[in-house]
């Protein structure tokens, strides 16, 4: 069964072609901001980015009519449970007219299916940024106006559940987790039995990351808002793109952040061990959501390919559970594999209403 796998970013598509459950082809289609400075908002890009996967495919001996599916980076839809959805009607409406925002990722679904419907195969998007499988006690804040809210890492989340849980001989349902992933993002979720119950990203709490700001304390925020110095959009921007380490030290590399801690840099040192700190307080907060009964916690992401912020973070929680590292990301090959489940008749795909 061959796979197509289709994931938009802001500079970048990457595709992959899977031969059941292996990858056979991957590749990045890269974006220049000169590729996409005359398009006025995300939907204006679908033909040109749909012509260069179908050319990059055609060019690698992958004609699109040799697929059997076509799966895409899910995007910003409402909130639905986790699990492998047909791409219909609903959602691409919603993803037109962007119903919780604009993202690169919100063209994977409608490629996808535009490329499944002209060859005759079914099209699908797995585990979504939207998945929100919160419990009700998850939700309150604090302030009945603000309800909390999922936009996690969902798809590499569940992905790793996966892996580490088939490793444990069972299945992701049969275990309790929690993972941190750990990137220019960072999102911290615990997993009840195949759900995740509650969790953070790095634009509204959680810890910092290279780029966002993580949690802030309320009062002062109120107060740098209203100083007249940030003007809304430059606020946006602080806790979203020049927040973190970043807006501390003028960089998002952690190797070079690292480097410079090692090399005798206070600053550099003090704020790599604070977000150290940090990651760590943040999963020990939720193995209270699980009433300690946590089976493993997972590192992933980026950030989990360096040994010194893993083994110190192991420092800090492994009084909890043991710990898995699966550094980097999984997301082009649990794409495939949401889809290859549905095709096998291990799932059923879900409906988008």
């Amino acid at each position: 069964m061959r796979i197509l796998a289709i994931n938009p970013g802001g500079t970048s598509t990457k595709i992959s072609v899977f031969e059941d459950e292996q990858e056979v082809l991957k590749t990045n289609i890269t974006h220049t901001q000169e590729d996409l400075k005359d398009f006025k908002n995300v939907f204006e890009q679908f033909s040109y980015r749909k012509d260069l996967i179908v050319k990059t495919l055609s060019d690698n001996q992958f004609p699109i009519e040799l697929f059997n599916c076509i799966v895409g980076r899910g995007g910003l839809m409402k909130a639905i449970e986790g699990g492998t959805y047909a791409v219909n009607g609903k959602m691409i409406d919603d993803l037109k007219n962007a119903v919780n925002g604009e993202h690169p990722s919100n063209l994977g679904a409608v490629i996808a299916k535009d490329i499944g419907d002209q060859i005759g195969v079914p099209s699908y998007v797995v585990d979504p940024v939207s998945v929100d499988e919160f419990e009700d006690i998850s939700r309150i804040t604090g302030i009945s106006d603000i309800e909390k809210a999922s936009w996690m890492h969902a798809l590499n989340q569940k992905a790793v559940c996966r892996k580490t849980a088939e490793k444990m001989g069972g299945k992701y349902r049969d275990f309790n987790f929690i993972v941190a992933h750990l990137g220019s993002g960072i999102s911290i979720a615990a997993h009840k039995k195949g759900r995740m119950i509650d969790g953070s990203g790095g634009r509204t709490d959680g810890p910092f990351s290279p780029e966002r700001s993580g949690g802030l304390p309320t009062y002062q925020l109120i107060q740098l808002c209203y100083s007249g110095n940030y003007t809304y959009k430059e606020m946006v921007n602080k806790v979203s793109n020049i927040g973190g380490m970043y807006d501390y030290l003028g960089t998002k590399d952690i190797i070079e952040i690292e480097n410079r801690a090692a090399n005798g840099d206070e600053k550099a040192k003090l704020i790599l061990h604070a977000f150290i700190y940090k990651v760590a307080k943040e999963i020990a907060m939720y193995g209270a959501s699980l009433c300690g009964n946590v089976d493993k916690i997972i590192l992933t992401g980026g950030i989990s390919h360096s040994k010194l912020i893993t083994e110190e973070v192991i420092k800090r929680i492994t009084y909890l559970a043991p710990v898995e590292i699966i550094p980097g990301e999984m997301e082009m090959k649990a794409l495939a594999l949401g889809a290859y489940r549905v095709l096998t008749n291990i799932e059923k795909a879900k409906i988008y209403n």
